[in-house]
């Protein structure tokens, strides 16, 4: 498997292909990474047509052990988010 992607990776080909100022280029990157964070918080998606849904959701309370000790504890609910591949970029993915 190839290297993770990093947002400064993505500021730099941005950079690249559009030839704007570097700067310039971090600020709309961060921008945008700033729009999907308060998407995914205030409205539980975020779905970017062909590549896919972010969704968050509430996972409920549930029995848990403490590897440790093999005392049984309840942990708590928390909110997580999972990403659902577009069926475009799957079949882009995994040509047949």
């Amino acid at each position: 498997m190839t290297s993770t992607l990093t947002k400064a990776e993505i500021v730099d080909n941005i950079y690249e292909k559009s030839g704007r100022n570097r700067a310039e280029v971090k600020i709309q990157v961060e921008a945008m990474l700033d729009i999907m964070k308060a998407a995914i918080k205030e409205d539980s998606s975020l779905l970017i047509s062909g590549f896919g849904k972010f969704e968050a959701y509430e996972k409920s309370p549930r029995k848990g052990r403490n590897p440790q000790t093999s005392e049984s504890i309840i942990l708590s609910g928390r909110k997580v988010v999972v990403f659902r591949i577009s069926r475009k970029l799957r079949t882009e993915l995994n040509p047949q």
